[in-house]
């Protein structure tokens, strides 16, 4: 074993986990799950079967990711975040066929307590707020806040908020990196 796991964490055969990674108190990995190099998994999280997280992602406390959940390098979720995998469930009636996908880009960031309603996929060092509810897709760079959530900025691949309109076209320089960040068509890419 190439990873750290807490004595009360359980951890099923078949589970894919990379070097360096954390896997902390009460955890549970189920046996499909593939997940990265130096990942931190925190207390109470719960990985489903047909998941796969990337290298270096931060999964906080009380955070489950179900089947269908897909993360790609250095997202962050923060606690209590919430993902779903059925559109319209009900207790009555099995759905586990119409599972449907939801997709994490490179470096985004899931405020705590927020909510993403799968099916979406959230572009790249997108950033959604605390408490934030995702039902549709978001664009890389996007800062989303509200219920539902609604984009009022652009942030940086370093995490602050970018001096740029939401729509038109504009160019700005993260003050940090100095970095530039091009809008145009409504769309944000880094130079």
């Amino acid at each position: 074993m190439n990873y750290q796991k807490h004595e009360t964490a359980i951890v099923d055969e078949g589970a894919q986990i990379g070097e360096g990674s954390r896997v902390w108190h009460f955890v549970h990995v189920c046996g499909g799950a593939k997940i990265g190099k130096g990942v931190s998994l925190g207390q109470n999280v719960f990985v489903g079967n047909k998941v796969t997280i990337g290298d270096q992602c931060k999964i906080q406390n009380n955070v489950s990711v179900y089947d269908n959940v897909h993360l790609e390098e250095g997202v962050f979720c923060g606690p209590s975040m919430v993902f779903t995998n059925v559109y319209n469930p009900r207790s009555l009636i099995e759905r586990k066929d119409q599972y449907l996908d939801t997709i994490v880009k490179k470096g985004a960031t899931l405020g705590a307590n927020c909510t993403i309603v799968c099916g979406v996929t959230i572009g790249e060092y997108a950033f959604v707020g605390a408490g934030a509810v995702i039902n549709k897709d978001v664009p890389a760079y996007a800062l989303m806040v509200g219920v539902p959530a609604k984009q009022i900025g652009w942030m940086s691949q370093y995490g602050e908020q970018l001096d740029l309109p939401l729509t038109g076209n504009a160019q700005t320089k993260c003050q940090h990196t100095d970095t530039i960040y091009t809008l145009e068509n409504g769309l944000v890419t880094k130079n």
